[in-house]
């Protein structure tokens, strides 16, 4: 595979999983802010801009704005229609390569998501785009997964989605427990359904919100798909079949950073890391931009001289 197509299908997937992860995210923290609760708006929406945008989240959450920079700034670099924009260039510079379905799909979205006109002040608009979003992305993965080979391409697809997804986990894990420490039950019942964990949660643990027993379901949880043990075992097996499909010989490196990131969330029990649960998803994350940037050099930005090596 041509080291652009690979590149492509890889943010292709990334954006589109991104956008998916912001939609889920303001859709539970808009339902949030319509129950009271024992602490202010202001919160919840600061909680909300640090799992949709780490780095760029301020205390002074401007609340005329943020639903609006987060769903259709064209400048912002999180906001829904930007990913959606990405997903949808990305998918154009490879339409060989998926299928006339996906891309139909992909870029009808894309033009019913731009064509809104929205104010910063149109909460009912911005949450039409969140609702087009979330049912297109259900519509998506159901079409890429019943319409494509599940070759080398799907692989790289199937690695940008849960590398994104592993690492949107833990910037909200860490929003929610680290930078949340007031949160009620609605707050957890928020967190869950922003990970579409509620009901598989409540049939796996009962309906008791405790935030250690949902940290151990959002992060170790192996069955769950919206989990960061889950997406771990994607991502490896993903890059398994893409180092047994390729032609590269140099694949050390990213089975040894794939290896040390699956035994982060394998061999570890939620008792031993909730105290520092902070260090510990940081970590997770930096193992995810590790591996991201070996996969580049392997895959995508190889010298050319590596191309002719047996």
């Amino acid at each position: 595979m041509l080291s652009r197509v690979a590149d492509s299908l890889y943010w292709m997937s990334r954006y589109f999983e991104r956008a998916d992860n912001a939609s889920r995210v303001l859709k539970a923290t808009y339902g949030l802010i319509l129950n009271p609760a024992k602490f202010s708006t202001e919160e919840r929406w600061f909680r909300a801009v640090c799992s949709l945008a780490p780095g760029g989240a301020s205390k002074n959450v401007d609340l005329q704005r943020v639903l609006f920079s987060l769903v259709a700034d064209p400048e912002g670099t999180f906001s829904i229609v930007k990913c959606i924009s990405g997903a949808r260039e990305n998918a154009r510079q490879v339409r060989e390569e998926i299928s006339s379905e996906m891309w139909e799909h992909l870029n009808r979205l894309f033009h019913d998501v731009t064509s809104f006109t929205l104010r910063p002040d149109d909460d009912a608009g911005a949450m039409r785009v969140v609702t087009l979003v979330r049912e297109g992305s259900y519509r998506f993965t159901g079409i890429t997964g019943a319409t494509m080979n599940h070759d080398e391409a799907w692989h790289f697809i199937q690695l940008g989605k849960y590398i994104e997804r592993a690492c949107n986990l833990c910037v909200m894990l860490d929003a929610y427990f680290v930078l949340g420490k007031h949160a009620d039950d609605l707050d957890w019942v928020g967190l869950l359904s922003s990970c579409a964990a509620f009901e598989a949660y409540c049939k796996a643990c009962t309906a008791e919100l405790k935030p250690e027993r949902i940290a151990n379901f959002l992060l170790l949880k192996p069955e769950f798909p919206y989990s960061v043990r889950y997406s771990v075992d994607s991502m490896h097996e993903a890059l398994t079949a893409i180092g047994n499909l390729s032609l590269s010989r140099r694949t050390e490196n990213v089975e040894r950073l794939i290896g040390r990131l699956r035994s982060m969330v394998t061999y570890v029990q939620i008792d031993e890391i909730i105290s520092e649960l902070h260090k510990y998803l940081a970590a997770i994350i930096e193992q995810c931009r590790e591996l991201h940037a070996a996969v580049h050099e392997l895959y995508i930005e190889y010298p050319i001289e590596v191309a002719f090596q047996n």
